[in-house]
């Protein structure tokens, strides 16, 4: 009896020491694999992972048109009768609002005052472009194709290096900046939309009324603007109204402002400097609550 457990104890003495080498190359190889793994989950996210997504645009949301313009710049565009009352203001410069799904989106606001010698309207208008794949594009790159296809809409050249139009393509638009704007002695302005005040003159001034400015690309306006003035035909019974619009792009919200002038006097002429100048103080007011 002892001789077999003295036997037994010399067998468990040799079979341990292959039982704890086979454990130790099983560990080995298991940590190889795992550390070949891992290297190679990361080599594969860095060659074929997902690139980072495109920031968001600037604004994510956007403020009250109707509440944008100061109340004196819109009583200096928007003249009303004495006949009004104080109620009747307020209710016209409080502005109408457009009607709309989504306000973080898509808002305007609407003005309409008119005098016995003219009738005057306005739009504010901001639209915020988000890129739903901005893996692809950003909100800012979005927003510029919008901006983009509205200055080609209305007819205006491209910036780029070269700002000068084509042969033939000037009268779609304004002169671009530069240009010269003294129309020719024999043209007729009446089909430009900048409509040139000198096709509807009255017989018998000796005085040449001074150039419109036309529609064209503006400078030092948000990333990238344009001004588009267009003039109504002129008709026996009517006069001609006067409509300017700018359009300015800020990170990824666009932003239009409209102003137009319609007289009540048969043949008259709104002019194109006022006009503009007007619209174009309020773009810039705008453009400052941008951080533009």
């Amino acid at each position: 009896m002892q001789r077999k457990a003295v036997r037994a104890a010399t067998a468990v003495r040799r079979v341990l020491p292959g039982i704890a080498m086979l454990t130790a190359l099983a560990t080995v190889g298991l940590t190889g694999c795992t550390s070949g793994g891992g290297d190679r989950t990361v080599s594969d996210a860095k060659a074929g992972g997902s690139p980072a997504p495109a920031p968001a645009g600037k604004y994510r949301s956007l403020p009250s048109p109707c509440k944008a313009p100061e109340a004196k710049r819109l009583k200096a565009m928007l003249p009303t009768p004495d006949s009004l009352t104080e109620e009747q203001r307020e209710k016209l410069y409080a502005g109408a609002a457009d009607t709309s799904y989504d306000g973080d989106r898509h808002v305007g606001c609407r003005w309409a005052a008119g005098t016995p010698t003219e009738t005057r309207l306005l739009y504010v208008g901001f639209e915020r472009v988000v890129s739903y794949d901005r893996g692809a594009a950003s909100d800012d790159d979005r927003a510029r194709q919008v901006y983009v296809r509205q200055l080609t809409d209305a007819k205006l050249p491209f910036p780029g290096p070269t700002t000068s139009p084509a042969p033939g393509t000037s009268t779609g638009a304004g002169p671009t900046p530069g240009a010269s704007t003294s129309p020719a002695p024999s043209t007729s302005t009446s089909t430009s939309p900048s409509g040139s005040p000198s096709g509807s003159a009255s017989a018998g001034t000796s005085a040449s009324p001074a150039p419109a400015l036309g529609s064209r690309v503006l400078e030092d306006l948000g990333d990238e603007a344009f001004l588009d003035d267009k003039l109504g035909a002129a008709g026996a019974t009517a006069a001609q109204a006067r409509s300017v619009r700018i359009v300015f792009r800020a990170s990824n919200v666009i932003v239009t402002v409209e102003y137009s002038v319609q007289p009540s006097a048969p043949g008259t002429v709104p002019p194109s400097t006022e006009t503009q100048d007007a619209a174009r103080a309020l773009a810039e007011a705008l453009s400052e609550r941008f951080g533009g």
